[in-house]
């Protein structure tokens, strides 16, 4: 008994330390995120001005506002998708804690209920149970109906910086090949710098979600190079 009380201890520390890594994982997924938008947007805009007019003036400042826009628009909307998820949380955070002021014994069968069904024994599980919700009532019901840890929520502010800074980082690739590069390659430049970014941030995210890097990285490929396309064709109508 005492070294499956131990082991729960343990299972329980570790979902903390787990909680802990996807809030970090949420800035950076916001910031593939970002960054992906930053890239293909100003490409895009880059192309359809360029498509447009051959006056290079005109082609930075539309890029370098779309970049500027681009960056607060993805950090604004992380801020709020975030933000909603948060309050979601602690709304049921709230929610449970009344619940275990108005029927702690039914919480006690949920809690044996979800052990017994992970093959501990009726006595075992109503013994754990009953233990955890003493030390812990809040704690345990969260993280045994919710997959919740207390007090771990995800930071809007921090995902709100991420895609901002990212965006804004990524947008700057074509931009600044563009501008670096010799007038009879620049658009040949602003193609190869946004070729790297894309498949930069495909294999981060293959790699972070354990994914198939090849097909992450040529699947962005190709989604750059038709945004690129698309864009490219809708300026030269007119």
């Amino acid at each position: 008994m005492k070294k499956l009380m131990k082991n729960v201890s343990v299972d329980k520390q570790h979902n903390r330390k787990q909680q802990t890594m996807e809030e970090r994982l949420n800035a950076i997924r916001a910031g593939i995120l970002g960054s992906n938008d930053g890239i293909l947007t100003v490409v895009g805009v880059v192309f359809s001005v360029a498509a447009a007019t051959t006056n290079r003036l005109v082609i930075v400042i539309a890029a370098l506002s779309d970049l500027l826009a681009c960056a607060l628009s993805m950090g604004s909307g992380e801020f709020a998708a975030v933000s909603s998820q948060s309050d979601s949380d602690r709304v049921t955070v709230d929610r449970e804690a009344a619940i275990l002021k108005e029927d702690f014994n039914d919480q006690v069968t949920i809690v044996e209920d979800y052990y017994r069904d992970r093959g501990v024994a009726q006595n075992t599980a109503n013994a754990i149970a009953q233990e955890l919700l003493a030390e812990k009532p809040l704690a345990t019901v969260l993280t045994v109906k919710h997959d919740l840890t207390l007090d771990h929520y995800v930071s809007p502010i921090s995902a709100a910086f991420a895609s901002t800074f990212s965006a804004a980082l990524g947008g700057a690739f074509p931009l600044a090949a563009l501008l670096l590069a010799p007038m009879q390659y620049e658009y040949l430049a602003a193609i190869l710098a946004t070729v790297v970014a894309v498949s930069l941030t495909g294999l981060i995210s293959a790699l972070l979600s354990r994914g198939m890097v090849q097909r992450a990285v040529i699947r962005n490929i190709v989604i750059g190079l038709l945004t690129i396309a698309v864009h490219f064709t809708i300026g030269k109508l007119f």
